[in-house]
């Protein structure tokens, strides 16, 4: 073990015994654990590979390259120029009102990642983004599966990884997108945070601030687990942990170093927010998403922007459960973050649900409750949702013209 006792509310996490000297315990364990979170990986790959099949068939039917459908679609063709110029790109907007598209919006992990593996394995930037997303979102469902497990159980670890792979945006995590592999990053930093690998979770925090935006919300986690830990043992009497220290000073350094790279780069310590701004991507502190309520309750609009306004009411029933439920307080802090800026935000209302993909610890009440269902209602439920999933994920993707 990395870092000190391995407990969650007092409660020891499992311990595995090596079964030959020419493995490490830790080897062992990890062997484990990824034997236990099978099923959960078996059920997220099934329901996953569904969703590809789906916008396959749908997209060879409109006489559209699948591969380019989940590769270059919105955001993902801005990950493929970063991948193979760099950065640099400015475009300004057709429609005009000042909107100017500039890629330093855009964190520099992923791309980096797609260019390291196409120099590597030279399969094309569109394959390798895909390879890494769907090997991110693997390792997401893994980590997602043991924080459930770990607070409630595996059943609970199960229940979910299945809803997390059927969520109605979840197609995201099979396109040339980020939210998968920041996912995998935030889900296995708060299970290291959460069982005081303090190194662990600071470091995996520090790569999720470099995969979007929104990754500031990892590192926010770790310091709130970190700081509450070093309070609770000085309460104690205890001695203090030097690597929790080191955690909260690790945690931001990729979302800040970035953010300090764009200012340097533009010669403007604010550079990063002026490039959203002129985006159109504005933190309003929810002015414009009650606009747009009050909008779909006076007007008329699509169907998707119908079901983003569904989803994020449900995120915040869900939220205000878990508080109830009293989850711990880095997933309460991480899940808290993600959905004020998603709340927050003054543009793109479409993609509210995709910047609240990565807030699993949201659905820990509904999986709570499937794990006490009885089965038949299990996979009755469990078959809605999948059917639901596809049917909208290949919608959005080959049909909607709204943003992702």
């Amino acid at each position: 073990m990395e870092d000190g006792p391995q407990t969650v509310s007092g409660r020891p996490t499992r311990q595995f015994v090596p079964a030959s000297p020419a493995a490490s315990p830790g080897v062992w364990r990890w062997r484990g654990e990824l034997k236990r979170a099978l099923p959960a990986l078996w059920l997220f790959a099934g329901a996953r590979l569904a969703g590809v099949l789906m916008v396959t068939a749908w997209s060879l039917h409109l006489g559209r390259h699948p591969r380019n459908v989940l590769g270059l679609e919105w955001d993902g063709g801005w990950y493929w120029h970063i991948a193979r110029y760099g950065y640099g790109t400015v475009v300004a907007a057709k429609s005009g009102h000042g909107v100017v598209y500039n890629d330093l919006a855009f964190f520099p992990l992923f791309p980096g990642l797609i260019h390291g593996l196409n120099t590597v394995l030279p399969v094309g930037p569109v394959n390798a983004a895909l390879v890494i997303s769907w090997i991110a979102a693997a390792v997401a469902a893994w980590g997602v599966y043991a924080v459930g497990e770990l607070l409630h159980g595996r059943r609970v670890g199960l229940a979910l990884a299945a809803l997390w792979a059927l969520l109605p945006h979840a197609v995201v995590l099979t396109m040339a997108y980020t939210e998968s592999l920041m996912t995998a990053f935030a889900a296995w930093s708060l299970y290291a945070a959460l069982t005081h690998r303090w190194l662990t979770a600071g470091t995996l925090a520090a790569l999720a601030g470099l995969c979007r935006p929104n990754g500031f919300t990892v590192a926010a986690a770790v310091i709130t687990a970190a700081a509450a830990h070093l309070w609770q043992r000085r309460r104690e009497g205890r001695p203090t942990v030097p690597r929790a220290w080191v955690a909260m000073l690790l945690a931001p350094v990729g979302w800040l170093g970035y953010v300090a790279w764009v200012g340097l780069r533009t010669h403007d310590l604010t550079g990063y927010f002026r490039v959203q701004s002129l985006w159109g991507s504005r933190f309003d502190f929810g002015h414009y998403t009650a606009h747009m309520f009050k909008h779909l309750i006076v007007g008329h609009d699509t169907l998707v922007v119908y079901l983003s306004a569904g989803i994020v009411l449900g995120c915040v029933l869900l939220f205000v459960l878990g508080v109830l439920d009293r989850q711990p307080l880095p997933l309460l802090v991480f899940s808290g973050l993600l959905l004020v800026i998603a709340l927050g935000d003054a543009h793109f209302f479409t993609s509210r649900p995709r910047l609240l993909l990565p807030a699993f610890p949201l659905l820990l009440p509904f999986a709570l409750s499937l794990a006490r269902a009885q089965r038949r209602t299990v996979v009755v439920l469990l078959i809605g949702l999948a059917g639901f999933s596809l049917f909208y994920g290949t919608y959005l993707l080959t049909v909607s013209h709204q943003a992702l």
